[in-house]
């Protein structure tokens, strides 16, 4: 295909367990929490906001699987987050790259084994050893640190900003986009900046985690109760992520931690576009943000994601076109539910390039460019693997105001989300109303009738059960990100973290005029 400047180009900002809570512009009770996120505001101002936006899996790797290829679980078998996208399938990158797009990845995908490209032609920095990419934190305590480490460490980061991965991200998202316009400045180019935040570990610089704790936070919205909370999947996901054991301080503490990590990322965002704005890179772009899944940040009893509550499976989702930064549209609001799966045909389509035939995912191209609310289709939300004990494999299906939840061998659960928005009665055990009668037997059937999990364990056992040893990645240990060179070598991006060299026991002892004195704590340390 030749080159056009006149191509629009594609930003997608994608980020790592951001629930759909904690956006400054989402209104309603029992919906928002209150957090600073003004970018984000100021991007929905200037876009289209999908209020009910779902991914395919809460969970990370398989959620990014979904994603790239726009398709559900069991087809592109995103089973688990050492799942290995199976070749043959065709990505969204790859999809743009064959229509002459420059394509680049800069930051956290989760791929599993050494398919780590997955059609992207560049990934200048990130978690390019197939496995998870994050920053723990204490610095000297290592990867594995446990579940409860996740709230009992949660406060101030110790991490220099300049180091931290998500500034990383912005910074060589924003350097290799110039490059690129120096190299091709007539090619269109699509570029997924992929940030750690607000996933665990929950740590932000000071100003931000003194922002919410302690007087900045509050408990959950959404109580520790409901007809749902003593159902054997709700059991299982509390004793797994040993929630129980979270005291009201610590959890508070976390809550205002995540908090922190979602404004941060908001002004690391915010800054990008800043940025990228000055230099004109977004003049011709379509600026896509959302997230892999949700986090329940106490909601339920619980924390995390991988499971069927609106917390986990629900996320932001936000589309803003450079029609709609210049004016020439207007900002729109959109209620009815979406996938992330719709992003990829959504985007071909406002790209004037083909949808490749066969996707799970439909275009919202029309619902951007021309207003009103796409047609009502059901939005399947899957977790395919009893993680949280025998049978709780879930399919969840959101068709308008419901969302039946159909379980392997569990009871099922459907709730009316426009009068029980906390997922609190369960109409199954309460009733059905006679007025949704018709559309609760549509959501059902729809849950019944299109997975058999006989058939996707099959999948997962049989079809794909070797992948992660068929491209397995014999690499020696490396830190969490890694940048590639001109030359084509990986080298660890983290070495100054956790593994430094140390010229000096403390500043005092180089310098003669430290101010702070010996052992005493910098003003820039933590005080967790």
């Amino acid at each position: 295909m030749p080159q056009s400047s006149f191509r629009p180009n594609v930003l997608f900002l994608f980020s790592d367990e951001h629930s759909f809570r904690y956006m400054g512009h989402c209104p309603g009770p029992c919906f928002a929490e209150a957090v600073d996120t003004p970018n984000f505001d100021r991007l929905a101002a200037r876009g289209a906001v999908f209020r009910d936006a779902y991914c395919a899996m809460p969970l990370c790797t398989p959620s990014r699987i979904c994603t790239l290829t726009g398709l559900e679980v069991r087809r592109c078998g995103a089973w688990t987050n050492e799942s290995v996208l199976r070749p043959g399938l065709i990505t969204w990158p790859e999809t743009f790259a064959a229509a002459g797009y420059e394509t680049v990845l800069v930051g956290k995908m989760h791929l599993g084994g050494n398919r780590q490209f997955v059609g992207f032609r560049h990934r200048p920095y990130g978690d390019l050893t197939g496995k998870c990419g994050h920053q723990w934190e204490p610095l000297d305590a290592g990867p594995k640190q446990g579940i409860r480490a996740r709230t009992v460490d949660a406060g101030v980061s110790e991490i220099p900003e300049s180091l931290i991965q998500d500034n990383v991200v912005a910074q060589e998202t924003v350097a290799f986009l110039r490059e690129h316009r120096h190299r091709a400045p007539g090619q269109p180019w699509f570029a997924c900046a992929s940030f750690s935040r607000p996933h665990f570990p929950l740590t932000a610089p000071r100003r931000w985690f003194e922002r919410y704790w302690p007087d900045g936070v509050g408990p959950p919205a959404v109580p520790a109760a409901g007809d749902a909370f003593d159902h054997p999947m709700s059991v299982g996901m509390r004793r797994g992520f040993a929630a129980d054991a979270i005291g009201r301080e610590e959890m508070l503490r976390a809550r205002a931690a995540y908090a922190a990590c979602v404004s941060y990322l908001d002004e690391v965002i915010g800054d990008l576009l800043l940025r990228l704005e000055a230099d004109g890179l977004l003049e011709n772009t379509i600026v896509v943000y959302s997230s892999d899944h949700g986090e329940l940040a106490g909601e339920h009893g619980v924390w995390w994601k991988n499971g069927w509550y609106e917390g986990c499976t629900r996320v932001p989702l936000i589309v803003s076109l450079p029609e709609q930064r210049r004016d020439a549209l207007p900002p729109r609001s959109i209620h009815t539910p979406v996938s992330l799966l719709d992003l990829f045909p959504t985007c071909c389509d406002l790209a004037g390039i083909p949808v490749p035939p066969g996707l799970n995912g439909r275009s919202l191209a029309g619902t951007l460019r021309e207003g009103g609310e796409p047609a009502v289709e059901p939005v399947c939300c899957d977790a395919l693997v009893p993680r949280w004990g025998r049978g709780t494999e879930f399919r969840s299906v959101r068709l308008g105001n419901l969302k039946y939840v159909r379980f392997r061998a569990a009871p099922p659960l459907l709730f009316d989300l426009a009068e029980d928005p906390c997922e609190q009665r369960d109409l199954l055990r309460r009733g059905i109303p006679a007025s949704l009668a018709k559309q609760a037997l549509a959501a059902q059937t729809i849950a019944e009738n299109t997975l058999d999990f006989s058939a996707a364990e099959d999948d997962r056992l049989v079809r794909d059960g070797a992948l992660h040893e068929t491209f397995r990645q014999d690499l020696p240990t490396a830190t969490p990100n890694l940048y590639i060179m001109p030359s084509g070598r990986l080298i660890n991006a983290d070495d100054a973290l956790y593994h430094p060299t140390v010229i000096a026991p403390d500043a005092a002892s180089a310098c003669s005029d430290w101010p702070v004195p010996a052992g005493e704590a910098s003003c820039q340390e933590p005080d967790l």
